[in-house]
């Protein structure tokens, strides 16, 4: 179950111009934008792109006006795409049979949660999960400060640790059409790649850039997208568990979210007050309760630190909320590398625990 039980293992990310993520990333600016104008707004978002058409759909119940169309538009030319999309909207209100548990402070779902923390990585995450995130991140950095001109914004990495080793890293960028393929490897080596790397990985680690050997098709024009299809980027890379519901596009009282959330909170709080060097947090719930079905928490040695969750945490949806300051518009900044290890999300904050 735990990540330093399985020393072999392989995680990814993606940068913002992947077609999922662009999709990710217009849910959670229209999360945003309604929160900034209505904080008690729910929101249920989710895009579908592809091949020149973009349709926005979900549940949405608030005071706040926006207009779905500009957002989408906005965040997809600061990806860096030109291309035209026809974008549609389809946006009806909350079904009231949902609203009525939500009304009373319950879930807005049923559902189960996972948050872990490992103390390998000043992030408190494992540390595959931050470097494929890094070496997805400098990409997107380099094409932006122009200091790879041949780069576009479609891109995926990917690391394999073998014994607790980096064995190969993978890296596979959308590219201008008249670069060599030698130039592409001999730049993301030295550029992407082993900055990151300590001089003994740079002399033992495979590298792979490109298997294809051609990349010049990428974003909506070559795949299609859907919020919530990289759950497994947001969170800690499949090598913990995942309950099932994506994060991006989703307003607090959508537990899928601010449970994980808040999982992640108190893990990380538990590794940083010393009751184990990992702790993995489970959590879940009944649709329209306020209480937890389940709250379960153990560290690497297995011991049972539920007692001491339950005496500092309060994983009721409203109390969630309050505590990590979910009503504010912070979300578009988790659409991409993560939703953890980032200093400035609130539940990345260390509090002293009991």
């Amino acid at each position: 179950m735990f990540y330093k039980h399985n020393n072999n293992y392989t995680v990814e990310s993606v940068t913002s111009g992947h077609p999922d993520k662009i999709c990710d990333q217009i849910s959670d600016a229209i999360l945003d934008a309604y929160l900034t104008q209505d904080p008690e707004s729910r929101v249920a978002v989710e895009i579908f792109g592809g091949h020149g058409k973009l349709v926005i759909g979900g549940e949405v119940t608030s005071k706040a006006e926006i207009d779905y169309i500009k957002i989408a538009r906005e965040v997809y030319k600061k990806i860096g795409y030109d291309d035209e999309l026809d974008i549609s909207a389809h946006i009806v209100t909350q079904s009231p049979d949902i609203a009525m548990g939500v009304d009373t402070g319950g879930a807005g779902d049923q559902g189960i949660m996972y948050g872990f923390a490992t103390d390998e990585t000043p992030e408190f995450l494992p540390k595959g999960v931050v470097l494929a995130h890094k070496l997805a991140k400098r990409l997107e950095e380099a094409r932006k400060n122009k200091e790879i001109k041949w780069l576009r914004p479609d891109g995926k990495t990917q690391v394999t640790y073998t014994n607790g080793k980096l064995e190969t890293v993978l890296i596979s960028t959308q590219h201008a059409s008249d670069v060599k393929l030698e130039e592409i490897k001999k730049e993301i080596t030295e550029k992407i790649i082993f900055p990151f790397l300590t001089k003994e990985e740079r002399a033992s680690v495979k590298i792979l850039i490109n298997p294809t050997g051609y990349f010049v098709s990428g974003g909506f024009k070559a795949d299609t997208g859907l919020t919530g299809r990289k759950i497994m980027v947001d969170t800690y890379g499949g090598i913990i568990p995942h309950g099932g519901g994506c994060f991006s596009g989703k307003d607090a009282t959508k537990v899928d979210r601010s449970g994980a959330y808040m999982a992640r909170y108190v893990a990380k709080n538990l590794v940083a007050s010393g009751y184990g060097k990992e702790v993995l947090v489970s959590v879940a719930y009944a649709i329209g309760m306020a209480e937890p079905l389940m709250i379960e928490a153990i560290n690497e040695k297995g011991e049972d630190l539920a007692k001491i969750v339950r005496k500092n945490f309060d994983f009721k949806p409203l109390a969630i909320i309050k505590t990590l300051g979910l009503r504010n518009p912070i979300f578009s900044q988790t659409a991409i590398y993560g939703h953890f290890g980032k200093e400035n999300l609130p539940w990345e904050k260390i509090k002293k625990t009991k």
